[in-house]
């Protein structure tokens, strides 16, 4: 018996505490906590946005430096290749010359 009695009092308790809770919430002064939070949380939201696009620029500005830096070694990369190739050549060159002078001497 003494549960029952617990339990209206829980129920009686929460339901008094609820009432208090939403007149506490809907007071002036309430609302202007509420007010200033919102206009904090606004504020922030701005900082946020700005950083995100200060973000973003530089993000976009070190892609394209990265590709810079990548066409850049694509094209030493070729003029290596492009070297070594004519160096190849002339070495093939002198090789088939070297025969003939050898043949001459003989």
């Amino acid at each position: 018996m003494s549960s029952n009695w617990v339990k209206v009092c829980l129920f009686a308790g929460g339901a008094l505490f609820g009432s208090a809770g939403i007149k506490l919430l809907s007071s002036r002064d309430a609302k202007k906590a509420y007010t200033h939070v919102t206009a904090a949380v606004l504020r922030m939201r701005g900082c946020v946005m700005d950083t995100a696009q200060t973000l973003q620029e530089n993000c976009e500005d070190i892609y394209q430096d990265a590709v810079k830096i990548n066409e850049e070694r694509q094209r030493g990369a070729a003029q290596v290749f492009e070297d070594l190739s004519q160096d190849e050549a002339q070495a093939g060159e002198a090789c088939a010359q070297a025969p003939e002078a050898a043949a001459g001497e003989a």
